[in-house]
């Protein structure tokens, strides 16, 4: 993590996603939610304070080390992650409530990533409270809301660019976020005092699990009468933005510390969901042929 060239690689990388967010969608996208109130309020509710109140509990009802509980409440506090729809649409959901909840999420990220990190750890023992939360924020707004912005402007006023770099855009930024994953796989394989460290034991794996557990079942619970809209706010309620919580470690001398945690939590967060993903998607089609 005290690698400048990675933690300038991983603000390429969350740059160029949030970018090709822009640039692939259109700022009245979010009215979509705004006409929908009740749903806004209840996507918002699951997502940046089901989630962080479910893991403040467990941080306050397991032994966890300083390390494990800074990345788990780092990835509280990183909602929107990138592949959010793509993993939706796995699970059947209604495409564009995805697509807007995402776009939501990410312009909220610069308010509500220090917002929560300020509550964490003016309670708990975190190795993040180094960081001043109005610096994060200003680094949030630089890797987040600056590149939305931009590539709404771009999709505007220049609607043929847009239109010609859209798609290679974001084949592009996924391709450098499935790079990062892998790097971070290298170095754990390279490193082994890294790698002894993802054996985080087994009060913070029953934590990650029941962060997953809880997380999607918040979602589903608060998505609404119908499962293609329960799809999308279970996915993305468990669906934290790993690579904003890698930047955020880059912010701090101690982030190598908590990529461990960071790495069991995507993993386990995939194989989880796996099981709900293929329930709802069965569920989706079961509603539609009524």
């Amino acid at each position: 993590m005290d690698n400048p060239i990675f933690f300038h690689y991983v603000t390429l990388t969350i740059f160029s996603l949030m970018l090709a967010i822009g640039v692939n969608h259109s700022f009245r996208q979010i009215t979509y939610l705004a006409r929908q109130p009740g749903l806004l309020v209840r996507s918002l509710l699951s997502v940046i304070v089901v989630v962080p109140g479910i893991v403040g509990i467990l941080l306050w009802a397991f032994p966890l080390p300083p390390a494990v509980a800074t990345g788990l409440a780092v990835l509280a506090a990183a909602p929107g992650a990138p592949l959010t729809t793509k993993r939706t649409e796995m699970a059947g959901g209604e495409l564009p409530y995805a697509v807007n909840l995402q776009l939501t999420l990410a312009l909220l990220a610069v308010v509500v990533t220090p917002l929560i990190l300020s509550v964490y750890f003016s309670i708990f023992d975190l190795l993040i409270e180094r960081v001043a939360p109005l610096e994060v924020a200003r680094q949030i707004a630089r890797v987040t809301f600056l590149p939305i912005l931009v590539g709404f402007l771009i999709r505007r006023f220049l609607p043929g660019v847009a239109a010609r770099i859209g798609n290679p855009l974001r084949v592009l930024a996924n391709i450098l976020l499935i790079i990062l994953v892998l790097m971070l796989v290298v170095l754990l394989a390279l490193v082994p005092d890294l790698r002894g460290m993802l054996n985080l034991g087994w009060p913070a794996t029953a934590a990650i699990v029941l962060m997953v557990a809880l997380s999607l079942a918040a979602g589903h619970l608060l998505g609404g009468p119908t499962q293609e809209k329960r799809a999308v706010l279970a996915v993305a309620s468990i669906a934290r933005n790993v690579g904003l919580a890698l930047f955020l470690a880059g912010l701090t001398d101690y982030g190598q510390q908590f990529v461990p945690t960071l790495l069991t939590y995507l993993i386990l967060g995939g194989i989880l969901s796996v099981p709900y993903a293929l329930w709802s998607k069965r569920r989706v089609k079961l509603e539609g042929a009524v």
